[in-house]
């Protein structure tokens, strides 16, 4: 398949862009073939119009065939086969396993909202009938349901190609609820970003899907995605990437004349406590655990332990493992240049921080493209007088703060900001004596792992991808599972409509058999 290095404005292919970029291989700084133009104010507004046109008729198309569309692009992607996994292990250096595993959980996801869409009691139908007989006052016929909002501006991940990128998470909930899709492709993937667009470009002729379901508009500076946000006719965004990026699209969201839900995921530090007990019975086991989490994916994945909290007294051993395991790691190499020079930097500012020392360095980087994972150790003194140190760093290293007692660790807790995940390993008596850690760590974070580490994010109906801002900019949704659907939707009532004027999860004879509220009661 031959990559056109073009927007998409649905069906229809579009070059007008006079300002060139193109993907470069990480790992030797080669550009790779097929330059991409940057979008144009008029093809964004073009690929909007056409979303919002075709979001009438899909909004109304009948659950079975949503749920085969969505089916049918995850078919499509993996009939792309090696193609595909080539031109990512080209775009991002990551492995060949990684990808395909990658791609795995694309299209599981895929087929999950698909499965849900199908079964339909995702909507939430809730029905209140008329009580014309009651006193003193008779009450009307009252439903409600989850309806879809609109066009969804969705930006592609930089560490996740596939899994949060133009197929991803966003989109695929997004066309469950019922939404049309402009996609602004990731600049460090776009042939990648292409063909998987060209996929679903497939799935939409095959299933007869209205042009315009979907689009996918390019660019390398920030323009094209601030006019995406701001086109009036587009009604929420979803992102996933950097603090800055994520902030400021929420910031131009809400400057809007009408403001709308940005749904952004914008990384976290993810503090890890390890209780007392469990750092005795095996702290070791713990310290190998932990460094294989910090430097999994050369540690680019949002939900990297870069916070480690332990009672001093008591981690002499777990720290000395650590450094062992941290040292033998030989690093590797990060997306982009840019990502690479960040994290180098982030490294730079650690280390000048006062009371704040290097306790392990992985092995010299191999080539000039990578990198090395570095472990830091504080105190929670220092964690508090300088609150940047709680700030995500993207990339294989983390910090060990140290308390001198019980209630300097419950401090530590108290002063962090919102976090997608933390982490607490301790024994059943450590459980028990540190409850009130959970109690906070609830109001901080939207996972809690018992014994286990952060990364790694199923794909289920139970997940929360999400957390209390900084690390995300609505904490009560989650991007990952799925209930990100409902990030795309939202309740509308229905007062004394006759039957036929109903939605069909609303009507008496409820022909979908879906799980319904009524008068307080579930039922189907």
């Amino acid at each position: 398949m031959q990559l056109t290095g073009r927007q998409y404005i649905g069906k229809r292919s579009s070059n007008e862009g006079v300002d060139l970029f193109t993907a470069y291989n990480p790992m030797t700084g080669e550009a790779l073939e097929c330059h991409y133009g940057e979008a144009t104010a008029q093809e964004i507004d073009a690929a909007v119009v056409l979303a919002e046109t075709a979001f009438v008729k899909y909004r109304e198309i009948n659950n079975e065939s949503r749920a085969v569309f969505i089916e049918c692009i995850a078919d499509e992607i993996m009939a792309l086969g090696e193609l595909l996994i080539k031109r990512a292990m080209d775009e991002t250096a990551l492995p060949q396993a990684r990808l395909e595993g990658e791609r795995g959980r694309t299209v599981g996801q895929l087929r999950l909202f698909a499965k849900v869409v199908r079964e339909g009691s995702w909507v939430d139908a809730r029905i209140d009938p008329a009580m014309p007989d009651r006193k003193p006052l008779p009450r009307s016929d009252i439903r409600q349901m989850l309806r879809p909002m609109g066009p969804v501006a969705v930006f592609g991940a930089s560490n996740f190609p596939l899994a949060f990128s133009v197929a991803g998470g966003d989109t695929a909930s997004a066309f469950a609820a019922g939404c049309t899709v402009v996609i602004k492709g990731h600049p460090a993937h776009p042939g990648t970003s292409e063909l998987v667009f060209r996929a679903m470009l497939n799935a939409v002729e095959k299933c007869a899907m209205p042009d315009g379901v979907v689009s996918l508009v390019h660019g390398v500076g920030h323009q094209p995605g601030m006019q995406l946000v701001q086109h009036p006719l587009i009604q929420a965004v979803g992102f996933t990437g950097s603090f800055r990026g994520g902030n400021a699209l929420f910031d131009l969201a809400n400057a809007r004349q009408v403001p709308i839900p940005v749904f952004a995921e914008m990384g976290s530090t993810n503090p890890v406590f390890i209780l007392p007990g469990a750092l005795k019975d095996r702290g070791e086991k713990i310290a190998e655990g932990l460094a294989a989490s910090v430097t999994l994916g050369v540690g680019q994945f949002c939900t990297n332990p870069g916070l480690v909290l332990v009672e001093a007294n008591a981690a002499t051993a777990f720290k000395s493992v650590l450094a062992n395991e941290i040292n033998a790691n030989a690093g590797g190499t990060m997306l982009t240049a840019g990502i690479r020079n960040a994290y180098s930097g982030s490294l730079d500012r650690i280390s000048k921080t006062k009371d704040v020392s290097v306790l392990s360095e992985g092995q010299p980087a191999k080539s000039s493209a990578g990198v090395s994972a570095k472990i830091f150790t504080t105190s929670v003194k220092a964690l508090i007088e300088y609150p940047e140190l709680a700030e995500e760093v993207f990339g294989p290293s983390s910090i060990v703060v140290e308390a001198s007692a019980k209630e300097e660790l419950i401090e530590a807790a108290r002063v962090l900001e919102g976090h997608l995940t933390a982490t607490i390993h301790g024994t059943a008596e450590d459980l028990q004596d540190y409850q009130e850690l959970i109690g906070i760590l609830e109001r901080k974070v939207g996972r809690i792992v018992i014994n286990g580490f952060p990364t790694g994010v199923e794909v289920c109906h139970a997940m929360v991808h999400g957390g209390p801002y900084p690390a995300t900019t609505n904490s009560q949704s989650t991007s990952v599972g799925t209930n990100a659907m409902k990030r795309f939707a939202r309740p509308v009532c229905y007062q004394d409509f006759p039957d036929t004027l109903l939605p069909a999860a609303l009507k008496q004879n409820n022909p979908l058999s879906i799980w319904r509220l009524v008068d307080g009661e579930m039922m189907r």
